[in-house]
């Protein structure tokens, strides 16, 4: 199938690592120009280089906090000057405290989690609309919809709420605004994660791993390229039908039903 994002310009904040470089890969693979985001310029920049070398796509690295309003504002103007613009934003930075939440680490997961996620819309959005077309992904977690972590229910649940009263507002600008709730998936980070819990619990990553795969219907878990090649389609035109909704490649966890 094409996806027809020949030509189009994506943002991915997030980008260096886990689901927000199998992201920026598949939108690359795709036809795409990509900027990936990230703190790190060098980070970045090493990451770029591999995806420029693999799809032969026009791949920058923008280093921004984007936590930080003044960061955003100068990596969206990088974005103008060497794409033009941006068709398509995917938001997934966010900052994770495993363990006892603090106030203090609260507000960081929620500055950069939901209020970057607002500052890199008002970055680009205008610009979409101005042009007639645009989609904005934000990536949530299936946290929003679970208990056993406050602040991962609290920041995930914000992102689909600004989600849908962003699509209700852009959506007849021609821009498509989604949420979309990874469950859990081979990352870097899900993997350091299991080996702090197996630590913990005193057992190996392989039995918790046997533990995550019986909870999920496809009976493994889902690797990042498989969240990201749903990604890929809520970027292209053909996701027209998709606004204000939220999607879940989780590989569908058992029992729970949500209507």
């Amino acid at each position: 199938m094409d996806l027809q994002l020949g030509r189009r310009r994506a943002v991915v904040t997030g980008g260096t690592r886990g689901i927000g470089f199998a992201v920026a890969r598949a939108l690359a693979t795709e036809g795409a120009s990509v900027a990936l985001v990230s703190r790190s310029a060098a980070h970045a920049e090493e990451r770029a280089a591999v995806l420029r070398e693999e799809t032969g796509a026009d791949v920058i690295a923008v280093a921004a906090d984007t936590g930080d309003d003044a960061a955003v504002t100068a990596m969206a103007e990088v974005v103008r000057e060497r794409f033009g613009g941006a068709d398509i934003l995917v938001n997934n930075a966010a900052v994770t405290n495993p363990g006892h939440i603090s106030d203090d680490d609260l507000e960081a997961e929620i500055n950069v989690k939901v209020r970057g996620y607002l500052r890199c819309v008002r970055a680009f959005a205008p610009g979409m609309t101005e042009r007639g077309w645009g989609r904005i992904i934000n990536i949530s977690g299936l946290a929003a919809r679970m208990t056993g972590s406050v602040t991962g229910s609290v920041r995930n649940a914000a992102v689909v709420a600004m989600s849908k009263n962003l699509a209700d507002e852009l959506g007849p600008s021609g821009v498509n605004v989604v949420s979309v709730q990874p469950g859990a998936t081979r990352t870097e980070t899900f993997l350091a994660n299991l080996d702090r819990q197996a630590e913990a619990k005193g057992c190996s990553r392989a039995d918790l791993e046997r533990q995550w795969a019986e909870s999920v219907a496809i009976g493994r878990i889902v690797e990042p390229h498989e969240v990201a090649s749903v990604v890929a389609f809520l970027a292209s035109p053909l996701s027209v039908a998709l606004n204000g909704d939220t999607i879940i490649p989780s590989g569908g966890y058992k029992g729970a039903i949500h209507y």
